[in-house]
């Protein structure tokens, strides 16, 4: 099984931490772009250098709790708790509140109203783009944020995935506002993902079959309208943008005029911080990912050039690894992370959580909430801030 931090230099740690007391702590974690795990360092090592332990906290009904701590950090904190008379979900918990009372909200606003967008696209199929997508989209919407899943695939893979009804050819839908063929409120297309674990935060605007027809539509909806055709799915989602925190599009394995869209969407706006918006790439670790990365870079320089645009790579991550696949696999690995801009933010392993999620119609993160899948998602989705 493969380890979100394949060098080592974490361990995966598991303790009890009260449901309130975690929630918050994922909240706040997302406001500040820390890692959880970073954040939880930070506490114990804080907790630790106090003269004396903190008042108790209440730790009734107190869940299970992991994260990834540096290697021995855990040991070092249970010594703590043992020599201040502690159980260590007290430690934790007062580790944990004292880091929340330190580290004030920022509110959770988008910075001037603008929505982070995560364009997740590759040109090869079977990379995990929908996976990815859903993933750090529910990481979001877990952590406190208003989250919109766009379907851009018309596939629909991720739409059914979450157990929506694709839309029909000829209805309305993303691609009729794209193409200047509805006058209806977007709003009324997007479905509530209805998940208690999400708190009404996680949103999905499903594919429509018509997405198939999506490139030829917009080549002549442009042309007789006379604007830039990289602009079509800005100007459908800019009447909505202001519902959401984060705004994830879910990219077809295409190279066409609508990817070329998605990429203007999540290019750096005027007054927008390097790094929240921009494009996440999910790779194989096996030669023909590699060829699929260098067209999609390609095509993402040629963008920028002609439009003068800032498009920021949030990263790259590499999906369902397996060493046991030999020399391909490990030496293609080790290829990813030598490009070191865009950087790795993950490796996932090739494990079954996530096929078992999409069987039983379950978003990952409310079937398997402590899998390392899970975590890998959540790791995504703070590094990608």
């Amino acid at each position: 099984m493969a380890s979100p931090y394949p060098d080592g230099d974490r361990e995966k740690v598991a303790s009890k931490l009260p449901s309130v007391i975690r929630q918050e702590l994922k909240v706040r974690a997302a406001e500040l772009s820390l890692d959880i795990q970073e954040a939880v360092t930070a506490a114990i090592e804080d907790w630790r250098e106090l003269p004396a332990p903190l008042s108790p906290v209440d730790t009734s009904g107190a869940e299970s709790f992991s994260t990834w701590l540096p290697t021995g950090m855990y040991d070092d904190f249970k010594t703590t708790c043992t020599d201040r008379s502690l159980s260590y979900t007290q430690g934790l918990a007062q580790s944990v509140r004292r880091w929340l009372d330190t580290h004030p909200s920022l509110n959770g606003a988008p910075e001037g109203g603008i929505p982070e967008r995560k364009v997740v696209g590759n040109q090869k199929g079977g990379v995990g783009k929908t996976a990815i997508s859903a993933g750090i989209a529910q990481a979001y919407a877990e952590a406190g944020k208003r989250v919109l899943l766009v379907d851009y695939d018309p596939q629909g893979h991720l739409t059914k995935q979450l157990g929506v009804s694709q839309i029909k050819p000829g209805c309305d839908s993303l691609v009729s506002h794209m193409c200047g063929e509805s006058e209806e409120d977007l709003r009324d297309l997007i479905v509530v993902i209805d998940d208690p674990r999400y708190e009404k935060r996680l949103h999905l605007l499903p594919a429509s079959f018509d997405g198939f027809l999506l490139d030829a539509k917009v080549a002549i909806y442009s042309m007789n309208v006379r604007f830039p055709k990289e602009t079509v799915l800005e100007r459908a989602l800019a009447t909505i943008e202001s519902d959401f925190d984060v705004i994830v599009i879910d990219c077809p394995p295409s190279l066409g005029i609508g990817m070329d869209a998605a990429l203007y969407y999540g290019r750096r706006r005027q007054g927008e911080r390097a790094g929240v918006s921009g494009v996440l790439i999910p790779v194989l670790a096996e030669d023909s990912s590699a060829d699929a990365y260098a067209m999609l870079d390609q095509q993402i320089n040629s963008i920028q050039a002609d439009l003068n645009l800032d498009i920021d790579y949030l990263g790259l991550v590499v999906n369902l690894y397996d060493s046991r696949r030999g020399f391909v696999a490990t030496s293609s690995l080790a290829q990813w992370k030598a490009i070191g801009d865009p950087r790795v933010l993950a490796v996932i392993g090739d494990l079954k959580e996530q096929r078992e999620a999409v069987r039983m119609g379950k978003p990952l993160l409310s079937y398997a909430p402590n899998s390392d899948q899970a975590e890998a998602m959540r790791q995504i989705a703070r590094a990608a801030s």
